[in-house]
């Protein structure tokens, strides 16, 4: 049995770590923190490219946020930083208002990481997690199909050597990228394709080598020795000196932060959903529960953290927490030695990555992100359940249609599949049952059964009676009532009613006065409790009571049939 957590535990989570830290847990958190670092520093310098940043940004991105991430989340194992979809939509969002890499890009892809940070606090402090359940995982896996596809397709123009600056547009980068494929940048484009395979193969053939920090050192020392820069080769360039500052960063004016909010909750959303993703999969092998509040709280304040670096929204990395589990790290500690070697490697490096391509880091993107491109998910929704794989596959064509503005594509998918759901609740499944014989009463139409009795009609309602159904049941009920000749009893099977509303509860008491106008009468089996009291505080449940306590169809019946039957002719 689980130890009660205190109070001052559940404020300051960190504070169980004090429980955790043997000398053996030390050392694998030690040991996971020395072995993120390495393929944080590249993939840091990569994604914050890809969210529109100077590369160094992505080297911030690393250092607090993950340290606030690992100090108030719940998962011990998670990796928080920059990631390439958070850093994708964070692009994507600000790019149609202002110019990539300028000073009104800079502040407002802080605030909208401000402003998701919010709402994810918020979310944690009112114990609201289950919102974020609104996103199903068809729609979900297929807006990450979709912003992979994207992702690799902006990588291109850089992994082309195709010159001049990105375009919001992806019409003008189609045609970037078109030109930059007919006369490519050959070194570039060497050093790139060259970047990818060797990623490809570290991989695959040496797996506990650190391939990013492999490849990405041996492509700067290359590109330092043979010139690739004077040669037309785009490098990082000279790294400022490493200042970290926390200042409460700049707020736009009102009309900005309404247009952004939107945006802002869809990267709330996605990176808790990513987030969500990773810490029950460690979950699952380390056999410890996780918090999705109390996670929203950690992630949220990462966030404000960020924010207040002035560095990119942040999210838990698949890639880096798996990495962090696989070195046996067992407390947040393995993220504070990663952060701390993030800052040393900053300091100690940053001169060094000037001969750093750009084509590399498009590589880094590249291997990362093709990764995440599997539609064989979107397939399996669709043969699972055609309603999933609707809401799959329009989320996936939205996305791809409104980009750069992605995240219309998911706010698509959101709402067409909580239309379904709306629709599906419309559309309870009713049927008349009969005696099976295996002792049951089953749909008769699929089994090819009798009435129970030729006065009694008995019709299973499967799902909540509330407003958006109700009509179904008083047409249900009519139904079942001439169902055949002379019914005096519908009985409805309510096992499946688990819940009622005030539309609902009008639909039963002009059902029951229906009926006795027609000289029949409604009863009820299998009524649960939550349906009962609201029955009763309407005051309708003293009329139906005498019928309508049945716990099974065959009490109902037995009790029933002698009401059912005429009475004999004198």
């Amino acid at each position: 049995m689980t130890a009660p957590i205190s109070r001052l535990d559940r404020l300051l989570p960190f504070l169980r770590w004090r429980s955790q830290l043997t000398r053996a847990a030390l050392q694998g958190d030690i040991r996971a923190g020395l072995s993120v670092a390495l393929v944080a520093i590249p993939q840091s310098l990569a994604y914050a490219q890809l969210a529109g940043f100077p590369a160094h940004y992505g080297l911030y991105a690393a250092m607090l946020p993950a340290v606030i991430g690992a100090l108030f989340g719940s998962c011990p194992q998670l990796s928080t930083g920059p990631v390439a979809l958070t850093g994708m939509l964070t692009a994507a969002s600000i790019a149609p208002l202002a110019a990539m890499g300028s000073d009104t890009y800079l502040v407002l892809a802080i605030a909208i990481g401000l402003l998701a940070g919010v709402i994810q606090l918020g979310l944690g402090l009112l114990r609201q997690g289950w919102v974020l359940n609104l996103l199903s995982q068809p729609v979900f896996a297929a807006f990450i199909n979709a912003a992979a596809l994207l992702i690799c397709f902006s990588q291109l123009p850089a992994l082309l050597g195709a010159p001049g600056p990105r375009s919001p547009q992806l019409a003008d980068e189609a045609v970037r990228i078109f030109h930059g494929a007919l006369a490519p940048h050959l070194p570039t484009l060497a050093m790139g394709i060259g970047a990818l395979l060797a990623l490809i193969g570290l991989r695959r053939f040496a797996p506990r080598l650190p391939g990013v920090l492999v490849v990405v050192v041996a492509c700067t020392a290359l590109s330092a020795l043979t010139g690739f820069e004077a040669n037309g080769g785009a490098v990082i360039g000279d790294l400022p000196a490493l200042r970290p500052s926390l200042q409460l960063p700049t707020v736009p004016e009102w009309n900005m932060i309404i247009t952004l909010l939107p945006a802002a909750f869809v990267l709330a959303m996605v990176s808790f959903l990513e987030t969500a993703s990773s810490a029950k999969l460690i979950s699952e092998k380390t056999g410890e529960a996780w918090n999705e509040n109390q996670e929203l709280i950690g992630q949220g304040l990462a966030k404000i953290a960020g924010a207040c670096a002035s560095t990119l929204p942040t999210s838990a990395s698949f890639s880096r927490s798996a990495l962090n589990l696989a070195n046996g790290a067992q407390t947040g500690v393995a993220s504070l030695v990663c952060a701390l070697a993030v800052v040393v490697a900053a300091l100690a490096l940053g001169q060094w990555l000037h001969h750093l391509p750009l084509a590399v880091l498009a590589a880094v993107i590249l291997d990362a992100v093709a990764r995440l491109f599997q539609p064989a998910t979107l397939v399996h929704a669709w043969r699972i359940d055609r309603d999933d794989g609707l809401a799959a596959a329009t989320t996936f064509v939205a996305t791809l249609v409104f980009a750069p503005n992605i995240q219309n594509g998911i706010l698509t998918g959101l709402l067409l599949s909580l239309a379904l759901l709306i629709w599906r609740s419309m559309k309870p499944r009713i049927a008349l049952l009969g005696l099976h014989e295996d002792g049951t009463h089953r749909d008769l139409e699929r089994f090819g059964l009798p009435h129970p009795h030729p006065h009694l009609v008995v019709m299973r309602f499967d799902g909540p009676l509330h407003f958006v159904n109700a009509n179904r049941f008083q047409e249900a009920v009519n139904w079942a009532r001439t169902a055949q000749p002379d019914v005096r009893i519908v009985l409805v099977s309510a096992a499946g009613i688990n819940a009622i509303d005030a539309t609902g509860l009008d639909a039963v008491r002009r059902e029951a006065a229906n009926l006795a106008k027609h000289g029949q009468q409604l009863a009820f089996c299998g009524l649960k409790k939550q349906v009962i009291d609201v029955l009763e505080r309407d005051g309708v449940w003293a009329s139906i009571a005498p019928h309508g306590s049945y716990r099974h169809e065959r009490q109902a019946i037995d009790a029933l049939a002698p009401l059912a039957s005429p009475p004999e002719n004198l």
